[in-house]
């Protein structure tokens, strides 16, 4: 079934150039897993998107500037099949110190911020402005010392879970969906996450939020860490909002309305995230964007499981894990037999999400280096001018496109900081 139709704005005589309005813009982007290729593949970012015979990136120094792309939020994704032993901690400091040695490396180009205030001063002198995320609450692995650590050592929000649920908060990717529901989005995640994740009827998955998940909650917003929605339970959004003292975030994730995965935000959920004062960023993995792409990719599955499995019983062989990259080969190879969708699909979101929750609750939630395939046209962050231009022809204002690329997550980050101020020690 195509997505269902959208409204769009009507169309304007004359609209202004994309290329100026784009050029003008502070264009943020809240979420790419780009820091596994530095530990994983020994890349570095001001190199060239592909090395080898590795699958080429998304995300360079190069791609951003081209793309006009000024700060992007680097994901500390401790992936539970690169965790032995489940030292979730190890997997996540490994990647953040990797991202902080790209800035040691490259202090003329990079820049790390941790308040919107060194996100502006690192544009003003030319500097791409990293920021870091963790995605998965089980990097805390129920520590709320390792939480404080993590914001010490620059960690700026926390997606609560990941695919998987942990003992405080339960994931949309570990519910009672159908299979062709649950974790089709990235299938050599999927593979790990079904052998590492607990059963939603086993007593270890929590129902929503549990006690010590309203403790964490309460120390992100003392903080001033942004608390981050995508990936969980509909039952724990629904627990964060009734808790939290700060506007929340949902960094990579789409619209529910118009492509049926439960990582999208329902309108109901949107509706009450714009009421909280959050913001949704669109995630630009077709599966997520487009209805007809998100089935073909789950009549795959079974076939893209078996070829997973077979390669994780070739890694268990040699005692190692399957690194990511390898595994998002076989993943590739499966998303080359499907036609991307259009970019439309991907507007569409924009144009969906604007309707019901308003233009100050949208950004751009990318998921860089993390998914197996884009919409067409968009193949890198050079190509975030198309974004632009796309929404412009739908008769989006600038000041509508500057909010989009990226006002609306710096008004987030600096309100979740201005209420940390507020909140008592």
């Amino acid at each position: 079934m195509p997505n269902p139709p959208v409204n769009p704005p009507a169309t304007i005589a004359n609209p202004p150039d994309p290329s100026a309005v784009h050029a003008s813009a502070l264009v943020i982007d809240a979420h790419a897993d780009t820091p596994q290729r530095f530990v994983d593949e020994s890349w570095d970012f001001t190199s060239p998107l592909a090395i080898a015979d590795q699958p080429a990136g998304h995300l360079n120094l190069a791609t951003a500037r081209r793309g006009n792309l000024a700060a992007e939020f680097f994901a500390l994704w401790p992936d539970p099949a690169q965790c032995p032993g489940a030292r979730y901690a190890l997997r996540t400091l490994t990647l953040l110190d990797a991202v902080r040695e790209q800035v040691r490396r490259h202090p003329a180009e990079l820049a790390l911020c941790t308040s919107p205030k060194e996100l502006l001063a690192a544009r003003a002198a030319n500097k791409f402005a990293i920021l870091l995320g963790i995605e998965g609450g089980h990097a805390i692995e129920n520590s709320l010392a390792l939480l404080r650590l993590y914001h010490a050592l620059g960690v700026r929000y926390m997606t609560l879970t990941w695919a998987n649920s942990n003992d405080w908060a339960e994931s949309s990717g570990d519910l009672h969906a159908p299979a062709s529901n649950a974790l089709s989005f990235l299938s050599s995640r999927s593979a790990a996450e079904g052998s590492a994740s607990p059963d939603a009827t086993s007593p270890a998955a929590p129902n929503g939020l549990t006690p010590f998940g309203r403790q964490v909650i309460a120390e992100m917003n003392r903080l001033g860490m942004m608390v981050d929605l995508s990936h969980v339970s509909d039952r724990t959004f629904d627990d964060v909002l009734a808790v939290t003292r700060a506007p929340v975030l949902v960094s990579h994730s789409s619209a529910r309305a118009l492509t049926a995965s439960p990582r999208n935000l329902t309108d109901d959920q949107l509706r009450a995230l714009a009421a909280n004062g959050g913001v949704c960023m669109v995630n630009f993995y077709p599966a997520f964007i487009d209805e007809s792409y998100r089935q073909a990719w789950a009549a795959q599955k079974p076939a893209l499981l078996a070829a997973h499995k077979s390669l994780a019983a070739e890694y268990a062989a040699k005692g190692t894990p399957v690194p990511y990259h390898i595994a998002n080969r076989i993943d590739r190879e499966f998303a080359a037999r499907l036609p991307r969708p259009p970019l439309s699909s991907l507007i569409d979101h924009f144009d969906h999400i604007i309707s019901v929750a308003g233009i100050d609750h949208i950004g751009l939630g990318s998921d860089f280096d993390g998914i197996c395939a884009l919409p067409e046209g968009i193949n890198s962050a050079a190509d975030l001018p198309k974004i632009t231009a796309a929404l412009l022809a739908r008769g989006h204002s600038p000041a509508g496109l500057h909010k989009i690329l990226g006002a609306n997550l710096l008004r987030l980050f600096a309100d979740t900081q201005s209420a940390a101020e507020s909140v008592a020690p």
